[in-house]
């Protein structure tokens, strides 16, 4: 999301403010190439909820956005575009190796992005795939879907319900990411971008995206192996450090908050003895003549898809399913509520 500090519209106070009200655990506020809110000083605990700052950046031609995560200074060089936007002098592979280099990491940004109804907000997609060393890729992004089929005749229907048009990640994006996986491990995340721009419609002016609007939509769980604690500015630090720790790992899932809370979901595997988790590896063994078994949770029921290899190979209704697998792969699981999508786990990757 974005702050005063770049192209939105809230001070950090008001977002905080938001995310506390709306029983956020924690927030990433990730400005266009600035970290002036960590400078400032506001990466601290709010009550309850934890702030954490990166960054966006982006190129001279305002594409390949990549969310910076980790790290405490920017990463290159700037000029102002023609547009009035910021971009980086280097090409996109080679912020994303110096974000490596400096021990951050960091999520491709809305990768497909082709909205065209909203000429002061034009498509930002990545466009450079000869890059190699990214580490993540958002997969669902709110501001985007949200655009993607914008039109007259609907509008005044998507300002006043901005959630109700939400269906679901991109199969185009999913299938990028199915197929990276094959090859590497690349995490995934979700987002709300959210920036709370105000427009006029029909004579009247609306804030699209408000901040504690879409905090009921689009959320990244993380799964962590103990409470976080809220205190002073030490416990804060290690409470970061594990949230990062865990994005960058890939142990989280993305949930649409709108078709319920996603607390509660798990997909989780067994093999050899051991229990594998989101973002895990499981070294598979063809000799021992061992399965490996498969394990989804869900808090509420609704349709489960086990994802194999980039490809949906079973689907069933309810709460709690198992499956066994003889073969090495890569497997997540997806949840639906009345073909909207609902939950969409990390991979956990079988590999000889």
């Amino acid at each position: 999301m974005h702050s005063v500090f770049s192209d939105g519209s809230g001070t950090v106070e008001d977002i905080t403010k938001a995310a506390v009200s709306s029983d956020l655990d924690f927030i990433i506020l990730t400005d266009h190439n600035t970290l002036k809110a960590k400078d400032k000083g506001y990466e601290k605990w709010y009550k309850k909820t934890l702030l954490i700052v990166g960054y966006e950046v982006n190129d001279r031609k305002n594409k390949n956005h990549y969310v910076v995560l980790g790290t405490d200074k920017i990463t290159g060089t700037y000029e102002k575009l023609p547009d009035g936007d910021t971009g980086c002098r280097m090409t996109a592979s080679e912020y994303v190796k110096a974000v490596n280099d400096e021990g951050g990491f960091g999520f491709i940004a809305h990768p497909h992005e082709k909205r065209q109804n909203l000429p002061e907000h034009p498509p930002y997609p990545w466009t450079d795939w000869d890059c190699k060393d990214f580490n993540g890729i958002e997969i669902w992004n709110h501001m985007s879907e949200w655009a993607e089929d914008l039109n007259e005749s609907n509008k005044f229907q998507r300002f006043l319900h901005p959630l109700k048009s939400i269906i679901a990640p991109q199969q185009k994006t999913l299938k990028l990411w199915d197929d990276l996986n094959k090859k590497r491990k690349v995490v995934a995340m979700g987002g709300i971008d959210a920036h709370a721009h105000k427009h006029n419609v029909m004579g009247m002016e609306f804030e699209i995206f408000p901040y504690k609007v879409l905090f009921k939509s689009i959320r990244t769980h993380v799964l962590l192996n103990e409470e976080l604690k809220k205190g002073n500015q030490t416990s804060y630090i290690e409470s970061r450090d594990k949230i990062l720790d865990a994005l960058a790992y890939g142990r989280s899932f993305v949930v649409n908050n709108y078709y319920g809370s996603g607390k509660g979901f798990r997909f989780y595997a067994e093999y050899d003895g051991a229990f594998y988790t989101m973002g895990d590896e499981i070294k598979f063994d063809r000799t021992k003549n061992k399965k490996i078994i498969f394990r989804a949770l869900l808090p509420s029921k609704a349709k489960i898809k086990f994802i194999q290899n980039g490809k949906c190979t079973d689907e069933l209704e309810g709460m709690e399913c198992i499956w066994d697998r003889d073969e090495p792969g890569i497997f997540r699981v997806e949840a639906w509520m009345e073909n909207r999508g609902w939950i969409f786990s990390n991979h956990i990757r079988a590999t000889v």
